[in-house]
């Protein structure tokens, strides 16, 4: 069958091919018929920069779609021809659901449902944190990512306050229910998180930039024995500091005795804990938390309207505007913010 693909050929280049695919699913895959696929943007960007080791070009980026399933393997359970269902494939008009697939809720809009994707990277942040009823919660970068770790924070009963240098993303987050914003090009963020915590700092720091010189922020943002949570990839982005302060406020207890977490998305099992899953799957019973379980949430926390992803969404597009959004996602920050590729038409 004839599928089409968006590509980076090398290096900074884009494009959208036609491909030949042999569809026919294997006993334990899904086959879709996409109808949307969402970008992650720092993680595209660098793969399209290059700066990915495990990325080599040709590279066919994405990881976030929503699609009509149209075959299944004969070992599938529970997914069935015509279902809509969120899964991992990537940005192409038809694709093979091997890891994941999570039924969208009936009635959920793919275009809002696809949002789930990147919302089950950010609930990373929230699962491998202490956070409780009322704590403080900075955190750093609004994206798409930050914007829904904020969201979530709050939803959990958090106080959150959002940080980053884009007014357009602070506009964002404050109609997705962020009242608390600061904006750290016009303020020195320390000194703003200290005077909205009485001087107290975050029990929870979430950095969601993806750029390492926010780790040397972060701890400054903090309360005594409170905890940094590294939401965003960093993908080889280097940074040349002395780290001795940061160690400091680590280590000892007179400058904070900040705990550093690790929040990658992979880090719980994918399947949820079930009789029927393989061996190799089964140690899925150790684990509260799964990728299923937080998409399934998720999702339904979209239709429910508490996790607001309409403001995110900057940019709707046809499949055959890939350069344009890509190059726009680097070079405009201020206005790109969410972006869904629509296979539909």
């Amino acid at each position: 069958m004839l599928v089409k693909q968006v590509v980076f050929p090398r290096a900074n280049e884009v494009q959208l091919e036609e491909v030949e695919v042999d569809l026919t699913p294997a006993e334990n895959e899904i086959v879709i018929r996409t109808l949307t696929t969402i970008v992650s943007a720092g993680t595209e960007l660098a793969c399209l920069a290059g700066l990915a080791d495990w990325a080599p070009f040709p590279f066919r980026p994405g990881y976030g779609a929503v699609g009509e399933v149209i075959a299944v393997g004969s070992n599938v359970k529970d997914i069935k021809v015509g279902d809509i269902i969120l899964t991992n494939s990537n940005h192409a008009s038809h694709a093979k659901a091997r890891v994941i697939a999570v039924k969208v809720p009936e009635g959920l809009d793919p275009i809002k449902a696809v949002f789930a994707r990147m919302a089950n990277v950010s609930i990373t942040a929230l699962r491998v944190s202490d956070a409780e009823l009322g704590d403080r919660v900075a955190v750093i970068g609004l994206g798409l990512v930050g914007n829904l770790a904020a969201q979530l924070f709050q939803i959990a009963g958090c106080d959150v306050i959002g940080l980053d240098k884009v007014a357009k993303r602070l506009e964002v987050a404050k109609l997705c229910g962020i009242e608390k914003v600061v904006n750290t090009e016009e303020v020195d963020p320390v000194q703003a998180v200290m005077e909205l915590t009485e001087g107290k700092g975050c029990e929870v720091v979430v950095d969601a930039t993806g750029n390492p010189a926010a780790t040397l922020l972060a701890p400054k943002l903090a309360a005594k024995y409170g905890e940094v949570i590294l939401l965003g990839s960093y993908f080889g982005r280097k940074l040349e500091a002395n780290v001795t302060e940061l160690l400091e406020r680590i280590h000892l207890s007179g400058y904070g005795c900040i705990t550093f977490k690790g929040a990658h998305e992979w880090r719980y099992p994918v399947k949820e804990a079930r009789e029927d899953l393989l061996p190799i799957e089964r140690n899925a019973h150790l684990y509260k938390h799964s990728y299923e379980r937080n998409a399934k949430i998720n999702l339904q926390l979209i239709a429910e309207g508490k996790l607001k992803v309409e403001p995110l969404l900057t940019h709707l597009v046809k499949p055959e505007q890939c350069a344009e959004v890509y190059f726009g996602l680097r070079d405009k920050p201020a206005e790109y913010i969410g972006v869904v590729f629509d296979w539909r038409s």
